[in-house]
């Protein structure tokens, strides 16, 4: 009996060190992006993998970093009025749009989400793909690691240069290039709404050749970008207690 319990304690020990080792490099990742900028991203690495293994000769890889100073303000406000109004003032998670997307996805076959900014960091930049309860429970983890350790502006920076807005395309500046053919920097107010009209299913919907449907979406998001101030509402992002 005394064996037993001494080989049931050495792989408790043994997990326990396994997950505290796991904690101290995730806290460790997080920490050090607040400072430097990640050179790629877990969901750049699974596209690319993904086309290697399919053999997609359509893959293009495309991203390429871009400080929030040189990005137009007009796409990160574009992206806050399509994705998370309340990105200012949330510290990682919307309550209500998470509750909302709750009751609708009980009557819908079509999955809602209600992921924030900061939520979508933390799956793209660490994370892979999928639904399931587990990879979710590592999202939120992440998301409150990103939120403590990150300032709001940086949290905006980090996104728009790891979103992918195209096929292979990833981050503003390769976006801007891409389908505008100019720089992030001069990105119109026009561009933006295109680019954050995208985001949803940037693999299905084109910035190149945009469809009704992202028309309409780029008309909405304007009228929400007006209504959000203007790019005024971007100075206020790091104002709220943080």
């Amino acid at each position: 009996m005394a064996r037993g319990n001494s080989w049931m304690g050495r792989i408790a020990r043994t997990v326990l060190s396994i997950v505290l080792l796991l904690g101290v490099l995730s806290v460790g990742s997080v920490a050090v992006f607040r400072w430097i900028n990640p050179p790629y991203s877990a969901f750049m690495a699974e596209a690319q993998i993904a086309a290697w293994a399919n053999r997609d000769s359509s893959y293009v890889f495309r991203y390429s970093w871009v400080d929030l100073s040189r990005i137009s303000p007009n796409l990160p406000l574009a992206v806050v009025a399509s994705e998370d109004q309340k990105f200012p003032e949330h510290w990682g998670f919307d309550v209500e749009s998470i509750e909302k997307a709750y009751a609708l996805n009980q009557h819908s076959h079509r999955v809602r989400g209600a992921s924030t900014i900061s939520q979508q960091v933390a799956k793209n930049l660490f994370l892979w793909s999928g639904r399931s309860y587990f990879r979710k429970g590592l999202e939120a983890y992440f998301t409150v690691l990103i939120e403590g350790c990150w300032p709001k502006r940086r949290i905006l920076e980090i996104y728009l240069n790891i979103a992918e807005f195209g096929h292979g395309t990833y981050g503003a500046e390769a976006a801007a290039q891409r389908f505008f053919r100019k720089s992030a920097a001069r990105l119109s107010r026009g561009d933006a709404a295109v680019l954050a009209a995208v985001l949803p299913n940037p693999v299905r919907l084109s910035a190149a050749a945009p469809s009704r449907y992202v028309q309409q979406r780029r008309d909405w998001i304007l009228g929400q970008m007006q209504a959000l101030g203007g790019s005024e509402m971007l100075d206020e992002i790091d104002a709220y207690p943080h």
